[in-house]
């Protein structure tokens, strides 16, 4: 047991050195990937802080500390971590109310229950967080960070904003007619290079184009724009001497909330961004591994002066872009951050804070799920309730009650189509005429059964099917025949595996699928996606489907192929 363990929580880049070794081209690939990395990160990082109410270094020192710590003792491959947006709202509450010594207390007991999770292999136990949960409350977070960025972004002068999203709104409203135009330019022409780059130039970081090309706007013209040194004067070159913030019981009581929030909001986009590069590379992330790293980051980040750290999904897909091999490349990128804020620390200061808006406001229409909102719309009546109401408490409330009010939720509407989807019948003790042991199945086809509903519970696992081959098939059949229902997740995973075949260049045919369940995969455009000739109610039709693909015969009587409801 012991020895399992060990195993689980051994860094990704130990696992990839004990078993392939480390060679001078791999470093080379790693050293470039980490530049373009630390390229990016640099705007985002302060910006990140900043929208946080904190100074810009402490989104740099995050990015340094805690971004060399989730490459080195991490369970991805391509995991870039660092200060993400999705704390800004949670970061910016806990500072209000507990003070930036509160922060670093709650972000370090944050560390130590991520490692918890570790130790009780808690990285498995992620994916039953239901899939429209995680989009509401993603989304929600999106819609706050964009309406933190207002105030920069149109450069009102208004000395503090509310936390609440209806307090904010009602003063931006107020202040509405003291806008700057030359901020409101700054932010639009930096909103459009940042889309100009990403569509016709994509190989070059918008961000960073943008804040070298403010910076020289605002030195060159003079405008009447804040910048970081204006509000926040200069930063330093070097990292802090570690410190232990004051702890006491009553701390420790009042911040474990904001701590488990923090913790729990890691663990999710940590994992989520690991499965993203899993899904970009074909590579396999050890998640437990994965929570130990991000534990150790956070406490490492709460003591060098930093904020709550978790992986970045852009920046890992950058990273993935650049070329980069092993977890070094996110090493890499913590050094290059380390030199950049070491000799460019006074240029950096020049960068106008309306620049640094557009780039989070971009951020946040990215992180928006509109694609995957536009989904779950498509998905069951309770799925589009459980999204509904976690973006709207997520906004509305607060993001620690959104996420347990939607998994509660989810569970209580889960259990509710549990029932209505049993039935009670004689059992009947026949052989089952469809046994596909009962079927001749050519080469080259592979045939698997899912037997019960394709809930958020059984998405990964169905994903996770496909590293079973050896070799890839040239047609998979997924028989659905016993599937009663099927959720926003499932018809997700439906579309993530039709994905990874089709990269493969194996073609899914979906066999015996029910008309309840046929209704949502219509509704969700998956059968265009798929391929309506690839959708079939028996398996008989399948394998002569299959056959048709790969070139042998198959028949069957027209007898033998029966309804299979």
């Amino acid at each position: 047991m012991f020895r399992s363990l060990k195993d689980s929580l051994e860094p990704k880049l130990m696992t990839l050195w004990r078993l392939q070794g480390y060679s001078k081209s791999d470093f080379y690939a790693d050293l470039i990937a980490g530049l373009v990395v630390a390229i990016v990160a640099l705007p985002l990082a302060m910006a990140i802080a900043i929208a946080s109410n904190l100074p810009p270094e402490r989104g740099l020192f995050t990015a340094i500390v805690a971004g060399f710590i989730i490459s080195a003792h991490g369970g991805s491959r391509y995991q870039i971590g660092g200060p993400t947006a999705a704390f800004i709202v949670t970061v910016a509450m806990v500072a209000m109310e507990h003070g930036y010594e509160g922060l670093v207390l709650a972000t370090i007991m944050a560390g130590v229950i991520l490692m918890i999770m570790a130790f009780l292999r808690a990285g498995e136990l992620i994916k039953f967080i239901p899939y429209p949960v995680v989009v509401g409350f993603t989304s929600g977070i999106a819609l706050l960070i964009a309406f933190s960025q207002l105030r920069d972004f149109f450069g009102l002068e208004v000395e503090s904003i509310p936390p609440d999203f209806i307090d904010k709104l009602m003063v931006y409203l107020a202040h509405l007619d003291e806008m700057n135009i030359y901020a409101v330019i700054v932010s639009l022409t930096s909103i459009a290079i940042i889309l100009f780059f990403k569509k016709y130039i994509p190989k070059i970081p918008g961000p960073i184009v943008v804040v070298v090309l403010a910076a020289l706007a605002v030195w060159i013209f003079h405008l009447p724009i804040e910048t970081i040194e204006s509000r926040f004067g200069s930063i330093p070159s070097m990292l802090p001497a570690p410190a232990w913030p004051d702890v006491s019981f009553e701390k420790l009581r009042q911040l474990l909330p904001d701590a488990i929030t923090i913790a729990t909001l890691a663990a999710i986009e940590s994992l989520l961004s690991a499965v993203v590069a899993d899904g970009m590379t074909g590579t396999h992330h050890k998640s437990n591994a994965e929570l130990f790293g991000q534990g150790t980051a956070n406490i490492a980040s709460g003591f060098f002066g930093g904020l709550p750290a978790t992986g970045a999904i852009a920046r890992t897909a950058t990273n993935i872009k650049a070329g980069a091999r092993t977890p070094m490349a996110g090493i890499m990128h913590a050094l290059w951050l380390f030199v950049f804020m070491l000799f460019l620390a006074p240029l950096i200061i020049k960068i106008p804070l309306a620049a640094l808006a557009a780039i989070l406001i971009v951020v946040a229409w990215n992180m928006s799920e509109i694609k995957h909102i536009k989904e779950i719309m498509k998905a069951p009546r309770s799925d589009r309730i459980i999204l509904i109401v976690t973006f709207a408490l997520t906004v509305l409330v607060d993001l620690n009650f959104a996420i347990q009010a939607g998994i509660a939720l989810a569970s209580i509407l889960f259990i509710d189509s549990m029932m209505k989807a049993t039935k009670i019948r004689v059992f009947e003790n026949e052989e089952d005429p469809d046994s596909i042991d009962r079927k001749a199945v050519p080469q080259d086809i592979e045939v698997y059964e899912i037997q019960g509903p394709l809930f958020f519970g059984v998405a990964e696992k169905l994903i996770n099917t496909l590293t079973l081959f050896e070799h890839p098939p040239k047609v998979f059949i997924l028989r659905m025949r016993h599937v009663p229902l099927i959720d926003a997740a499932g018809l997700h995973a439906l579309e993530i595996l039709h994905e990874r075949l089709e990269k493969q260049q194996t073609v899914l045919i979906l066999s015996g699928v029910r008309p309840e369940v046929q209704s949502h995969i219509v509704k969700a455009s998956l059968n265009r996606l798929i391929g309506n000739e690839n959708i079939v109610d028996h398996i008989n039709k399948a394998i002569i489907r299959a056959s048709q693909i790969t070139g042998t015969d198959q028949t069957y009587n027209e007898g033998d192929v029966q309804s299979n409801t």
